[in-house]
């Protein structure tokens, strides 16, 4: 069921995801294409008295396709626990002839327009979490590491800078070997968080099957160990028998419950979530 509704004084979209309303806000408009934030908040949320922490996600399909449904799931489920939990749309390939480096753009100015339209959200600017899957994964580590790529009218006095990072089997090594690295070639050092990694980065955690033909674990554990070297707080969880994309809602194995357990875990460590 959809219905056009009025959203603090914003033009936005309402749909319906089972018994949670979703807003689409739009962020950005580009090259002629408009890129929505798909919005679940917290329950009875009053967004002028009680700021909340906010997590956006990025959807996978190795910068060329997906859809931001992949996290409705998770998004119903932390808003329920208190969050303002937001899906992203960005270019890809197919729908909008994209380059990875576009992608990383756009995860940049989601993270600037949320911060920047905070107060109206009611979300705590100093608690916004970004996560995301596979390619969605590489755009919210890139977002958190990676100098640069900002588009043009971006406000730069406004940090993309995520407060925290929640990444489901992300491809964030584009070096050699890594993924994505025939199509990076000499830039990949522009885009990829493996290489871009220092002091003062956000609590991260990763899940990962240890069956991924993307990703292997020894990548995993590098960025882990670099992470941790560095003074950053960061956490690897292991799934054995789990392949690639494993933690979505409806594939075997129950990683999407076990995911979403270890991610309450996280995030509740932080004191962002709230109890049932």
């Amino acid at each position: 069921m959809r219905s056009i509704c009025s959203f603090l004084a914003l033009f936005l979209y309402c749909a319906v995801w089972g018994d949670d309303p979703v807003v689409l806000q739009t962020y950005k408009d580009v090259g002629g294409h408009t890129l929505n934030l798909h919005i679940f908040s917290a329950p009875a949320h009053s967004p002028a008295k009680e700021p909340k922490p906010a997590i956006v996600f990025f959807f996978g399909g190795g910068w060329v396709g997906g859809t931001p449904t992949q996290f409705y799931p998770q998004c119903e489920h932390l808003s329920k626990r208190g969050m303002v939990a937001i899906s992203a749309e960005y270019r890809v390939k197919s729908r909008h002839k994209a380059t990875p480096f576009d992608c990383v753009e756009d995860g940049k100015s989601a993270l600037r327009w949320i911060r920047t339209h905070a107060k109206k959200l009611g979300v705590d600017p100093k608690r916004i979490a970004a996560g995301g899957g596979s390619a969605g994964g590489h755009v919210a580590a890139a977002v958190a590491t990676v100098p640069g790529l900002d588009a043009p009218g971006d406000d730069l006095s406004v940090s993309c800078l995520p407060d925290t990072l929640v990444l489901f089997n992300p491809v964030y090594d584009n070096g050699p070997g890594g993924f994505g690295y025939p199509k990076l070639k000499d830039r990949y050092r522009e885009i990829s968080p493996m290489h871009n990694l220092r002091e003062g980065m956000p609590p991260t955690i990763v899940f990962l099957g240890d069956q991924d033909r993307l990703i292997p674990v020894s990548t995993a554990e590098k960025f882990r160990d670099e992470m941790r070297k560095l003074g950053n707080r960061s956490e690897l969880v292991v799934y054995p028998g789990q392949s690639h994309g494993f933690f979505n809602q409806g594939k075997p194995g129950g990683g999407y419950l076990k995911t979403l357990q270890e991610m309450d875990k996280f995030l509740n460590s932080l004191g962002w979530l709230e109890k049932y």
